[in-house]
């Protein structure tokens, strides 16, 4: 299985709502997508239509006891698409994972235990925060992918996060990587965003998506439905943008995989 991270310690900047849907087209494209919902609040979960009373089991079982990945996945209304969704248990997870020896490995074993391949690609949705949580998510991943959204308190964000990247690297996981930079609410109307667009090419090159992602009403308003926008209204805008984003992503997978 192929690894993917989806972090930024930035809130809102579009993290669980690339998740959603890349993990969607992925799965449109005939792959067998596995989404570790791993952020408290849950938005994953509810955004594929996963009640409260419906996670008996979560990604919090999987960080503290030793849970199986084929027992605390759930199959989503998403054909090939399945979710291990979030509870607020995952709030106290960070404290409770002190008392573990290896704390920032427990994803990456629980994931190393499953053997039955059921899955080909394993997407991580992180909480906005670098805490244990989400580095969790990075020594369990084989890269990153980081949305980014179009404002300027964006780049200091990510300049953090890229420090955070060199020093898992160095400790923990030395084959982590950037699978890439995807921009998003990007607004054409508003100056700003085509400058930090340009600045974040500027210094990273190819690492950023071509694909952007912009402002758009229908996927603020598709996890309201409990579905991804690509289900919800596959025509707008953004469905568009993400159907893109998921080609670029199958571009970069296989030298992802070779690498792994």
């Amino acid at each position: 299985m192929i690894c993917i991270a989806i972090a930024n310690q930035k809130g809102g900047v579009g993290k669980t709502t690339t998740a959603i849907n890349v993990g969607t087209a992925l799965a449109a494209t005939g792959k067998r997508v596995l989404l570790l919902d791993l952020d408290p609040q849950g938005n994953a979960s509810t955004g594929l239509g996963i009640s409260r009373a419906e996670r008996e089991h979560s990604t919090y079982d999987l960080l503290v006891t030793d849970a199986n990945l084929e027992d605390v996945a759930t199959p989503t209304k998403v054909p090939g698409l399945d979710i291990v969704p979030a509870t607020q248990d995952l709030s106290g997870a960070e404290i409770e994972l002190i008392e573990f020896e290896a704390r920032t490995h427990r994803l990456d074993a629980a994931i190393g235990r499953h053997t039955a391949r059921r899955w080909d690609v394993v997407l991580i949705d992180c909480p906005p925060s670098l805490g244990l949580l989400t580095i969790n998510a990075m020594v369990a991943a084989h890269a990153l992918l980081v949305p980014l959204q179009c404002e300027f308190f964006a780049l200091e964000g990510l300049s953090q996060l890229l420090n955070t990247v060199e020093r898992i690297r160095s400790r923990f996981n030395p084959g982590l990587s950037i699978l890439g930079v995807a921009l998003t609410m990007y607004d054409r109307r508003n100056r700003l965003t085509d400058q930090v667009s340009d600045d974040v090419r500027a210094v990273l090159g190819r690492v950023v998506f071509d694909t952007v992602i912009p402002r758009n009403v229908r996927l603020s308003e598709a996890p309201s439905h409990g579905m991804p926008a690509l289900i919800y209204d596959h025509r707008c805008a953004g469905s568009e943008a993400y159907i893109a984003l998921a080609r670029e992503v199958i571009e970069r997978l296989p030298k992802l995989k070779k690498a792994a």
